[in-house]
């Protein structure tokens, strides 16, 4: 967790709150010495019917292409 100084959010604050949109956990410091954290909000789920709208635009996949691609790539060997 990183500290961040009430000084900084105040002239930074947007800069801040970018961090932890990322994920970032942040203790805002006043005198250096902890005072709040600033963590980002949970996203709301998506809704079913919409993870089956999404699910149904996806390609379809042929496994054995897939993995012929994979071998491609990658080095067996290691």
């Amino acid at each position: 967790m990183a500290d961040v100084s009430i000084r900084d959010l105040r002239n930074h604050g947007g800069e801040v709150v970018a961090r932890a949109q990322r994920g970032e956990r942040l203790t805002i410091t006043h005198a250096g010495k902890p005072v709040a954290q600033l963590v980002a909000l949970r996203r709301p789920p998506v809704p079913l019917d919409e993870l089956m709208q999404r699910r149904a635009r996806l390609p379809e996949v042929d496994p054995s292409k897939l993995r012929r691609d994979i071998d491609a790539v990658i080095d067996a060997s290691v």
